[in-house]
């Protein structure tokens, strides 16, 4: 049971929540100059070239290609079945293709099989609460992220954020899976299928008038796009557990991080761009994804489905205000007002006093046998909150989209 609510709670981490990372990020840009070094790295140097302006140069021209040689449904319909990370891939994509994948699903060098197996261990301890924070922080910031909300608004899967938030859900789901990067897992194959979804989108956005009408950019998802939106998950997650002290040994904040690296490689995002360590994750995090905060109409309109689309599957502990109050908590009033969420007499001020005892007695650290119904119910938002766009009954298939979305 308790492995299942792990699962579970990763699962709709994903799905509420990584609205960025499968869901074709175009995160803003920020108009300061570009200043991390990559000394701070996992590559440990670099070229020093502003992310804003880098792409994915072995990726775009290959979709592309796809694109306008009309292949895409074929390599769509042979890419449903490729779900293991050991899998071969199927027999009958092009050569082109076929080639960048094979070198694509390789794990980086420095990856570190016992930093990983730490990942594990810090996945399998803090489950409930990861599926929190992916949706309710890092979800709901991308609302907040001014060129992400526009390029999910108004790509192909805009017109049906649910079956988008089930497709995201996967990410969430396999990075957290006790097999992630193993040769049974599937986060190998959801990260190259991902970077296939990028460059087709930085194909395809371009071309709607409803997008460039409102993006401020040519093309979207650089580099230091994708680093805004890996920031607003396990940065921020990293942020919220610190500030609510939750007890974590070192090893396993490494692993945590470490897994995300390997991800952000496979992703198709730079070496040189991807920080080393929890400091240079801060630090970047403060230069590229704090100042670029916002909200804009079509991130007002996104918080709003993905509040509602909660509610409906269950209006009680789930409840609209619940999920509203529980977002003003995670991201601030300035956030909560941007996104237009009303403020809470009961459940507003009850999670500022009783959240950190809540934790505390969950910990540990707080004796309290007779908690207070408020922790019950804190307890019970969690668990319910797991159960969240769950699509394991039938499977999930991330696919190269061919056009954007229609209006």
């Amino acid at each position: 049971m308790e492995e299942l609510n792990r699962r579970k709670a990763l699962r709709v981490g994903g799905a509420f929540g990584a609205l960025g990372a499968l869901s074709v990020t175009a995160p803003a840009q920020a108009q300061s100059l570009w200043t991390w070094s990559a000394r701070g790295s996992v590559a440990g140097a670099g070229n020093g070239a502003d992310p804003r302006w880098v792409w994915d140069p072995e990726a775009d021209p290959l979709v592309a290609s796809l694109l306008d040689r009309g292949d895409v449904p074929a390599v769509n319909k042979l890419l449903r079945t490729w779900t293991r990370n050991d899998q071969p891939l199927p027999e009958g994509l092009p050569n082109d293709l076929r080639d960048f994948m094979e070198n694509a699903r390789r794990l980086p060098s420095w990856a570190d099989e016992g930093k990983l197996a730490k990942a594990v261990d810090f996945n399998e301890k803090r489950g409930l609460y990861l599926g929190v924070l992916y949706g309710l922080a890092s979800g709901m910031m991308s609302t907040v992220i001014p060129k992400e909300a526009r390029a999910v608004y108004y790509s192909q899967g805009g017109a049906d954020m649910k079956d988008r938030i089930s497709k995201t859900a996967k990410l969430g789901y396999d990075i957290g899976a006790r097999n992630a990067y193993r040769p049974d897992g599937e986060m190998i194959v959801t990260c190259v299928k991902t970077r296939l979804v990028h460059a087709a989108v930085r194909h395809l956005l371009p071309r709607s008038p409803y997008w460039s009408g409102a993006a401020d950019e040519d093309i979207p998802i650089s580099q230091r796009d994708m680093m805004v939106t890996w920031h607003s998950l396990p940065t921020t997650v990293m942020q919220k557990l610190t500030a609510w002290k939750v007890p974590i040994a070192s090893a396993e904040s490494e692993g945590f991080l470490h897994s995300w690296q390997v991800g952000a490689h496979l992703l198709g995002i730079m070496d040189e761009y991807i920080p080393a360590s929890w400091n240079e994750a801060n630090a970047q995090a403060k230069q590229v994804l704090d100042p670029v905060l916002a909200p804009t109409p079509e991130g007002i309109r996104l918080a709003e489905i993905l509040l509602n689309l909660g509610a409906e599957i269950d209006a009680g502990i789930l409840s609209k205000p619940v999920l509203g109050a529980f977002t003003r908590f995670m991201l601030g009033d300035r956030i909560a007002g941007w996104l237009e969420i009303p403020r809470e007499p009961l459940w507003d001020p009850l999670l500022r006093t009783a959240w950190g005892p809540f934790v505390a007695v969950r910990e540990g650290l707080l004796p309290f046998p007779l908690a207070p119904e408020a922790y019950w119910t804190f307890d019970e938002f969690l668990r319910r909150a797991a159960l969240l766009f769950l699509s394991e009954a039938r499977p999930i298939s991330i696919e190269i989209p061919e056009g954007n979305r229609p209006f």
